[in-house]
């Protein structure tokens, strides 16, 4: 007697029943899934990219939006700060490395990036085609900048001010591409970068453009730009040990600058997200035990329907244990249903985030291998709907054959 093929007959002769049994474990299996994915690639982007970054030096403000700034590209900059002030600061015995980064332009909403080598060391980003920036308004772009915006060696281009791709563009000033760097998996694949000085020197040519027009008297339009600081937006900061995060409170209370330690404010958004997450998670819990009641039900109804056709079956030679595996089996068969449905819906919903993360920060979230934890999500399927079927299932030890033949 072939259990997996009378199984599924009678699966398909209740199609109702089965499709909603199914469609609950789906739904549950779905959701979770999905929380796992997203859950595993965004704590892998944050940490991968706050690596070797134990403090943020920028303007007073959200700590947070200065984190998400300066380290993920994914805010608006809190605003800039004085150059020597923050070199001052950083000036400390306890600091190892200091990356200065001067933001507020962008390319076809691609951010461009004042900083300095150690920018690309930080994220051990290497040029695979061209040189590294050398002067003023040479560029060097990460893989994704030169796929998406159509931008190789030797290009010119005109960037625009502010974040997205409605500023106004800087004409009379354009970057030309110099390198092309090799893929990271970090923010370095979707950024333009560049030496500080070229952001000063596009910002100041726009400056002089405006201010040339509105004031006459060029000695005292000089003057101030003079006397005016070089300003950065922020800057990156490494400790030679952990007792460096002592200066951050130093920084706070006795300086006109904000030290943010990345750690505390990527630990505090996740926990932040985690009762969003945890809510969710519970819901598909609870849907897939709803499930598992809908099986336990529809295979309960199923043993009294088939009550006589079981009773025969019986009496025809087939053994208890025999029917009992018939409806373990049917149980299986929905759990497994549910899973592999739930499992490919997900990856369509992580196919769907991060086709619109990446159309408007640029990262890429779609990953879609199997995770461990998955795994277990279908042991704990199997089990449900084994659960949901052994118990209709002992029916079938207390029938009486006779009585049922001769009921029926």
């Amino acid at each position: 007697m072939n259990l997996f093929r009378i199984s599924w007959s009678n699966l398909k002769d209740k199609p109702l029943s089965s499709f909603l049994s199914g469609l609950l474990m789906t739904f549950g299996i779905t959701i979770i899934s999905l929380l796992l994915l997203l859950n595993k690639q965004l704590d892998d982007q944050f940490r991968k990219n706050i690596k070797g970054v134990d403090m943020v030096l920028g303007a007073k403000g959200s700590p947070l939006q200065l984190i998400l700034s300066s380290i993920y590209q994914i805010d608006s900059p809190v605003g800039n700060i004085p150059l020597d002030e923050a070199e001052r600061l950083t000036r400390n015995p306890m600091i190892q490395t200091a990356i200065p980064l001067a933001m507020g332009d962008n390319y076809r909403s691609f951010r461009i990036v004042g900083t300095n080598k150690k920018y690309l060391d930080h994220f051990g980003a290497t040029v695979g085609q061209g040189r590294l920036f050398q002067q003023d308004l040479e560029t060097v772009i990460g893989l994704r900048v030169a796929e998406v915006a159509g931008l190789k060696l030797g290009d010119t281009f005109a960037g625009s001010h502010g974040l997205d791709a409605e500023g106004e563009e800087h004409a009379d000033s354009k970057y030309k591409v110099v390198g092309i760097l090799n893929p990271t998996s970090t923010v370095a694949d979707q950024l333009i970068l560049t030496p500080v000085s070229s952001v000063w020197a596009i910002h100041e040519h726009a400056e002089h453009e405006a201010e040339g027009k509105a004031h006459e008297e060029e000695a005292h339009e000089g003057e101030e730009h003079e006397e005016a600081p070089r300003e950065i937006t922020s800057m990156l900061v490494k400790f030679r040990n952990p007792l460096g995060m002592m200066l951050a409170r130093g920084i706070n209370s006795n300086s006109k600058l904000q030290a943010a330690l990345p750690n505390i404010e990527v630990n505090r958004l996740f926990s932040l997200l985690g009762v969003g997450v945890e809510t969710l998670r519970g819901l598909a819990i609870v849907i897939m035990l709803i499930s598992g009641i809908s099986v336990f039900v529809s295979l309960y109804n199923s043993l009294k329907e088939r009550r006589y056709e079981m009773a025969l079956m019986l009496s025809m030679g087939a053994t208890r244990v025999q029917l009992f595996g018939m409806l373990l089996v049917e149980g299986l068969v929905l759990a497994l249903i549910g899973f592999t449905l739930g499992i490919l819906l997900s990856r369509v919903g992580l196919w769907l985030f991060s086709t619109r993360v990446s159309s408007e920060y640029h990262y890429n979230l779609a990953a879609f291998e199997i995770l461990p934890e998955e795994w277990g999500l279908l042991g704990v399927a199997v089990i449900i709907g084994l659960l949901a079927a052994a118990l209709p299932a002992l029916g079938v030890y207390r029938m009486n054959i006779s009585r049922t033949l001769a009921e029926d």
